[in-house]
């Protein structure tokens, strides 16, 4: 059984940083394209970064490519997100997943909230 913890969310101030972790356990976590999403109430869950098993170059959305970093490391079976320059636009819960690739992730974490003040 594959399961998913997030961590490194809480309160930062506009201009500040968080990192997020993710520590997957269960399963194979080299062979898992690794994602975040975060999620607003009543809207949509919606993609904010991502990187296949194969490597290549991250997905990062256009409002946070500048900002935001992902990563993972595999000896570790942990995914990151280092947020930098945080808005309070980037105030959501945040998820992360994993799966076969980024069009499929089969499993979530339970979410973490991030909350931003001006």
């Amino acid at each position: 059984q594959v399961q998913l913890a997030e961590s490194g969310g809480g309160l930062a101030q506009a201009g500040g940083s968080l990192r997020l972790s993710c520590e997957v356990s269960g399963g194979s976590f080299s062979s898992y394209a690794t994602a975040w999403f975060r999620q607003l109430p009543g809207k949509d869950r919606v993609l904010v970064a991502g990187i296949n098993a194969s490597g290549g170059k991250p997905f990062l959305r256009g409002d946070v490519m500048d900002r935001f970093i992902v990563s993972r490391d595999n000896a570790k079976n942990t995914m990151y997100l280092q947020m930098n320059n945080l808005e309070p636009a980037d105030t959501a819960s945040y998820y992360c997943a994993v799966g076969p690739n980024l069009l499929k992730l089969e499993n979530w974490g339970q979410g973490i909230q991030v909350t931003v003040s001006s």
